[in-house]
């Protein structure tokens, strides 16, 4: 995924059908795993245009945007944070798989055949499925996975709310397929099927008929987000929903949804929505007496304490009455502009930094990374209304003007890095070559 001359391959009409894993065996399809684009990181701009299709929609349709900027700010906010790791190393998914191939596969399935690309299709999504499931039924991987159940909307921004350490277990059920599907048709399979799930979480969308039969829709995926009773632990699907209707666990929408978690965190901070449940285990863990119920605590569902089944009671899941009013922040409108045009300027920066981190240092990469999480944390404290977030926001935009004048960060007007010059440089005018030219 590192060359750049396979990352200028993706037209339009590719960049649109990917999101719905509507791509063909024959365009998809790469010997080398270095040819593989990095389809989720191209997919920004589609991410973007289909959340202001959604608004759009949602606006004609019922006078009112799908969700609130608070919480979408939040929900991408997570999705920046769960990719910034990818800037220093490939994906352990890809990493473990790569080893697991070149190590222990038994037989090597021909990377250009279609029966190969369906074949992993089938593979990526059956290995989704059961990391999804685990992921609800296992209280230590839940702390990852709960990041992205954490929003109390539910739209196309909810999908990005992604957690940054889920991939260090995810990659455990996609390890069989090495034994002899080539890395570099997993690489394209394991993009899609996240790619694909973007579209789900909307509102806009009702029910599709008979595609409700055997893919996973919005509907399905509404299910699982919700914190009713009916829908706990429902709907583990990526893309084709007959997995769940397979192994039982399928539900359908009936009663309306409220979204979130069952102990809402109202909290817009970022650290808070990625560890506060490994605070939760943490704390768990050392006041559960006995070494066999300490296990339990990290390795049975989240429900569960000493004398209750593995998944925990039904019944001491709070029950919802439908006029739950989410958690807002009460930031005024003014302050909301402000974290708006520093979130979208961070963004270009975020941007700009995988598109040049070939050619950028380490340290100016550590530097932008550590830019970037604070103006994430910056716009969380503002958001929370913390005490300290006019320090923090101080300390940032002080920190943002250093960067900038040692070239570590450059201003969008090119004519502003005069203003980030020093005296010195200014006072010494042109060069002696310059002059004797």
């Amino acid at each position: 995924m590192k060359n750049p001359e396979a990352q200028q391959d993706v037209s339009v009409s590719q960049g649109i059908r990917m999101m719905f894993y509507m791509m063909k065996p024959n365009e998809t399809s790469f010997q080398a795993l270095e040819e593989v684009p990095d389809y989720v990181q191209k997919a920004t701009p589609y991410f973007i245009s289909l959340m202001l299709l959604e608004l759009v929609v949602s606006w004609i349709r019922k006078g009112k945007p799908p969700g609130r900027l608070d919480d979408a700010l939040t929900s991408m906010s997570a999705g920046i944070l769960s990719r910034l790791p990818s800037l220093f190393s490939r994906s352990i998914e890809l990493t473990s798989y790569i080893y697991i191939w070149e190590n222990y596969s038994i037989i090597s399935l021909p990377w250009d055949s279609p029966w190969t690309w369906y074949l992993t299709f089938l593979g990526v999504d059956f290995g989704y499925y059961w990391f999804h499931r685990m992921a609800h039924e296992v209280n230590i991987l839940w702390a990852a996975h709960q990041t992205h159940h954490s929003s109390e909307g539910y739209n196309l921004s909810t999908a990005l709310r992604q957690s940054v350490f889920q991939i260090y277990t995810s990659w455990i059920f996609y390890s069989p397929l090495a034994l002899f599907i080539p890395p570099s048709v997993y690489a394209v399979h394991l993009q899609f099927n996240l790619l694909y799930q973007f579209w789900i979480h909307t509102k806009v969308i009702d029910n599709l008929g008979p595609l409700e039969l055997i893919l996973n829709t919005p509907s399905h995926h509404r299910v699982h987000h919700g914190r009713n009773r009916y829908c706990i632990d429902k709907n583990y699907a990526g893309t084709l929903i007959i997995w769940d209707r397979i192994f039982g666990t399928f539900e359908a929408e009936n009663e309306k949804v409220v979204y979130g978690l069952t102990h809402p965190i109202n909290t817009f901070e970022p650290f808070k929505v990625q560890f506060h449940h490994l605070v939760n285990i943490w704390t768990t863990f050392w006041a559960t007496p006995g070494f066999f119920n300490k296990f339990s605590v990290m390795f049975k569902g989240p429900g569960w304490s000493p004398g209750k089944p593995r998944l925990g009671l039904s019944e001491e899941i709070p029950e919802v009455k439908g006029n739950e009013v989410p958690f807002s922040s009460s930031a005024s409108q003014l302050l909301r502009i402000y974290v708006v045009v520093q979130f979208a300027l961070m963004l270009t920066f975020y941007e700009e930094t995988f598109a040049d981190k070939a050619a950028l240092s380490q340290v100016t990469l550590l530097l932008r990374v550590c830019f970037i999480i604070l103006t994430l944390t910056s716009i969380g404290f503002l958001l929370d209304q913390k005490p300290k977030a006019a320090v923090l926001e101080t300390f940032r935009c002080l920190l943002f003007l250093m960067l900038c004048r040692f070239g570590h960060l450059k201003p969008f007007i090119p004519s502003l890095s005069f203003t980030f010059e020093t005296p010195w440089r200014r006072r010494r005018g042109p060069s002696i070559a310059s002059r004797k030219g």
